[in-house]
């Protein structure tokens, strides 16, 4: 999904003649710590932040003698949204504003929905076993893993890896369309990859602690 496709919040704007005390309460009201700056021609400036409000000398001073100081924060509406992700993370926001290719200001979003849409794209609300193999780099094989995968009657619904900082061991991270993984977990340890973690429904494992129960059931009667 593009920038320009995700949800605006009604989050008002301010402009270079507000003054310092109607800025900090529209970040009241609003429940943020930035909001937007735009020029008279609703051009984009930057962001003004809370600490920036609470520096200034006079409370009833206007934004422009702010305006050396705000923050040129943007996504542009054609940027992936993990851009605004991105965004929002480096520069600790709590929304991002999205531009035009004219430096317009077309709405700012949310980091929590930007969390949502986050969420979504990897499926996070979708049922599914999960688990995370650890692997040496060189012997990553997309194509070997999806093939393991398939040859249990499961599909990958999202995969990611990451490169361990300390051991350099890449960890590959596996959303799968299927609770009952204890097969799946059972064919990369033949395989000999190394499990890290794995989350889900062991239904083989189930099922033979429930045929040993009936066993010790049966012999003891």
């Amino acid at each position: 999904m593009l920038s320009g496709e995700l949800t605006y919040q009604a989050i008002p704007s301010l402009k270079l003649s507000d003054k310092v005390y109607q800025a900090l309460q529209l970040m009241t009201d609003n429940q943020t710590t930035q909001l937007a700056v735009i020029d008279e021609d609703d051009k984009y400036l930057g962001l003004v932040n809370e600490e920036m409000l609470l520096s200034a000398e006079n409370d009833d001073s206007n934004l422009q003698h702010l305006q050396h100081s705000l923050l040129p924060a943007s996504v542009k509406a054609s940027d992936l949204f993990f851009s605004a992700l991105r965004l929002v993370v480096d520069h600790d926001l709590s929304i991002a504003p999205v531009i035009d290719t004219e430096n317009y200001l077309l709405g700012v979003v949310t980091n929590n929905d930007l969390l949502k849409q986050l969420a979504d794209f990897n499926g996070i609300n979708q049922p599914g076993g999960v688990i995370v193999l650890e692997v040496e780099s060189l012997q990553y094989s997309f194509s070997e893993i999806s093939k393991i995968v398939e040859q249990n009657d499961a599909q990958i619904t999202q995969l990611n890896s990451t490169n361990h900082p300390d051991t350099g061991l890449m960890l590959v991270t596996i959303r799968l369309n299927k609770i009952e993984i204890s097969d799946i977990i059972a064919s990369f340890q033949r395989y000999e990859y190394t499990i890290k973690y794995y989350f889900g429904e062991e239904i083989y494992e189930n099922e033979l602690k429930s045929n040993y129960d009936n066993l010790m059931n049966y012999l003891s009667i």
